[in-house]
């Protein structure tokens, strides 16, 4: 590994320093150090040096998938008519073949359905929506045909009718859904490699659930290849798990909850538990109170390991902090939703619930462990955006959403740096020792803390080694 100088690096407000990073970690912070062997050497202008940010929660393949589909849902697509433009501008460019649309809203058009679709979709094209939860998948007729009509033995996500017809809607079914399309080839993940080191970003947490041992692989090869130059822990089930000697992390084992088909108590313990023997911890899915409770009480009961965490909690009265905190579960909330879909929430979500929404002080306040992913593609992957509507709280049309749930600036950072592997825990100040995981600022941190925007970032370090470095003008 080269010999990085990273020159008038402010490290905090007011302090300015020389950072030597030689062999992946931090070894030197001085006023004036004197580098022969510095391969590399970087003139920061005072502009502030931060740790690498984390995205504690993200779907990488479904978000180079997104990337190359049809945004179906705000703020491109706000009512029918749109939905209609958008699929049939699409289709010029399939010559027939499928189109995969994403971020679906029943604001746009209502509960979506079969027939619903047929009448937006173009004639004679098979046509698959994604829900903006990520939850749901709707297919129109023609996608029906081609995937589920024929088959013997439907997986119990594919929603019938009283007559035994497919309504088009198919939930939580993604590896069965995947097979019967027959896709084989993963998106390119270099797009998203990129992206992600352009915003700062120096590790991720895959938090899809269904990873097979391919797809495992196949992140793994975008890594050693350097197309996804970040670290990456991949969460999933309890069979397909990293190999020992891979650059993969393995982490937890992710537990999908859905208030409409609650799992039996006994079964999910049991879950917990074949976690805790292979020394990883459970991650719930929670958007709902009854999920957050089912979880909660299914860990008590279960006993707690490390890694054992909450995704999203949505919805989170006291109490429930108040038991989180009892437990030493960590959660990793969303702070981009309360800017992205802030307005729907504000509309659609009772008035008794609206304080509890993707809380920021209440946790930390109640003792719970805070980290935050983007939960991309089904959020922005811009991590600063999530950061500023963790200080703001503002809607995307303005509206204030939680202010009391407000954070500073260097407390919501503070979301995105913590540990990968302990989203929560406290960062801490870059130290002689740190592995060299880091971004640079082309401003002060006084100055980014009021704009809490990606396009400040002017290089980002991984195991000291450069994967993004801004171009000059």
């Amino acid at each position: 590994m080269s010999t990085l100088w990273l020159r008038r690096a402010e490290l905090e407000p007011g302090v300015v320093r020389d950072v030597v990073v030689r062999d992946g970690r931090v070894a030197a912070i001085e006023a004036s150090p004197k580098i022969a062997d510095a391969q590399v050497a970087i003139d920061l202008a005072c502009g502030a040096l931060l740790r690498g940010l984390h995205d504690h929660h993200i779907h990488l393949f479904a978000l180079a998938a997104a990337w190359q589909s049809v945004e179906c849902g705000p703020p491109a697509v706000e009512n029918e008519d749109d939905l209609a433009g958008a699929l049939r501008d699409a289709s010029t460019d399939r010559e027939g073949g499928w189109l995969r649309g994403v971020g679906y809203h029943e604001s746009v058009a209502g509960p979506l359905g079969r027939k619903r679709l047929d009448a937006l979709s173009p004639q004679g094209v098979p046509v698959r929506v994604q829900h903006r939860t990520g939850a749901m998948w709707i297919l129109n007729s023609e996608a029906i045909e081609r995937v589920v009509v024929g088959v013997d033995g439907l997986p119990s996500g594919v929603e019938c009718d009283s007559a035994g017809r497919p309504t088009g809607r198919i939930y939580a079914e993604d590896a069965w859904l995947r097979e019967r399309l027959g896709d084989s080839a993963f998106p390119d993940l270099a797009p998203v490699g990129r992206f992600l080191a352009r915003c700062g970003v120096t590790g991720a947490t895959d938090a899809t659930p269904d990873k097979d041992a391919a797809t495992l692989a196949a992140i793994e090869g975008a890594m050693r290849s350097g197309a996804l130059p970040q670290r990456v822990v991949a969460m999933g089930g309890l069979e397909a798990q990293p190999a020992e000697d891979s650059q993969l992390e393995r982490g937890a084992h992710k537990i999908m909850l859905r208030e409409r088909a609650l799992p039996e108590f006994d079964a999910l313990v049991a879950r917990i538990e074949a976690a805790h023997r292979q020394d990883r911890g459970a991650a719930f899915h929670c958007v709902t109170r009854a999920e957050l409770v089912l979880a909660a009480g299914a860990l008590r009961a279960a006993g707690i390991h490390p890694g054992d965490r909450i995704e999203h909690a949505s919805i989170a009265p006291d109490d429930l902090v108040s038991l989180l905190c009892e437990l030493g579960v960590a959660v990793v909330t969303q702070p981009g939703f309360v800017h992205e879909r802030g307005d729907v929430y504000l509309r659609d979500v009772e008035a008794g619930d609206r304080p509890w929404l993707y809380r920021g002080r209440g946790f930390l306040e109640g003792g719970v462990g805070l980290g935050a992913g983007t939960d991309a593609p089904y959020g922005d992957a811009d991590p600063w955006r999530a950061i500023r509507a963790a200080v703001d709280r503002r809607t995307r049309e303005g509206a204030s959403l939680g202010p009391k749930e407000a954070l500073t600036p260097e407390r919501a950072l503070a979301l995105f740096t913590s540990p990968l592997e302990a989203p929560g825990a406290a960062p801490g100040p870059i130290a002689v020792g740190d592995a060299a995981d880091l971004c640079a600022l082309d401003c002060s941190w006084t100055k980014q803390r009021e704009d809490l925007v990606r396009d400040h970032i002017a290089l980002t370090v991984r195991e000291g080694e450069l994967i993004y470095q801004r171009e000059a003008g």
